[in-house]
């Protein structure tokens, strides 16, 4: 699903370069889930800014869904976001003058699909906010917030779900709900996910954790939810 081979990236700060990744390489197959840990300051957010392609590296290639996305066009690139990609953002990034319905339709709408609206409150319904689906952002809780957002990514079903740092701004109760939410609604849609967190709770509930210390990888290893116990009575082999 996912190929990143020599990624670097760096910034211009104070009149000289700083680099943020350097030579990050990683696979990701369909459908794992990837949890992505690491210091503040480690190139979490980065690296997955340019998975999403809101950034361009400075060096090496990602490719997504068979198509190096490093090569793209910017026309290109945004219809590839909006057909494959799902995005989750720690401070939600509603539309603050747009109801919950309508901030869910907004990429159903960007697509062409019909009956954008219907289907927004439809799946606000099935996440539990029906009764806030004309509400605007401001009358909703972070945490309805935080769901508006995560119906609005996975609106057109995506192959590939990005989230960055999706509890960072709430409670730690609501947090988990969210969590819950996101991991639930990603092994319904068969979709890959990687999730950018600080939270070693957060992180457990991943196939995979990926580590990052000052912008390259410094450990990659399976977690312990990729391998199930057995049932009681029987030994692993």
């Amino acid at each position: 699903m996912i190929t990143i081979a020599g990624l670097g990236m760096r910034f211009a700060s104070g009149g000289r370069a700083v680099s943020v990744l350097s030579d990050v390489s990683l696979g990701i197959p369909a459908r794992q889930f990837v949890a992505v840990a690491g210091p503040s300051g480690s190139g979490k957010s980065t690296l997955l800014g340019l998975i999403a392609g809101l950034d361009r590296p400075t060096a090496g290639s990602i490719t997504v869904a068979g198509r190096e996305i490093t090569r793209l066009s910017e026309d290109a690139l945004a219809r590839f976001r909006l057909d494959t990609i799902g995005y989750i953002f720690q401070s939600f990034h509603l539309v603050p003058t747009l109801t919950a319905a309508e901030n869910v339709a907004v990429p159903l709408e960007l697509a062409g699909e019909r009956d954008a609206l219907p289907r927004a409150r439809g799946l606000l319904a099935e996440l539990g906010l029906g009764e806030r689906a004309e509400h605007y952002p401001v009358q909703l809780s972070g945490g309805e917030q935080q769901r508006v957002a995560v119906a609005r990514a996975v609106a057109r079903r995506p192959p590939l779900l990005l989230a960055d740092e999706p509890t960072g701004n709430l409670d730690t109760a609501t947090g988990k709900q969210i969590i819950e939410l996101i991991v639930g609604l990603n092994r319904t849609l068969g979709s890959t996910l990687v999730l950018v967190t600080h939270d070693p709770a957060l992180a457990a509930h991943a196939d995979r954790l990926v580590t990052l210390r000052d912008g390259r990888v410094v450990s990659d290893e399976d977690t312990p939810s990729s391998h199930p116990s057995p049932p009681q009575g029987e030994r692993a082999g």
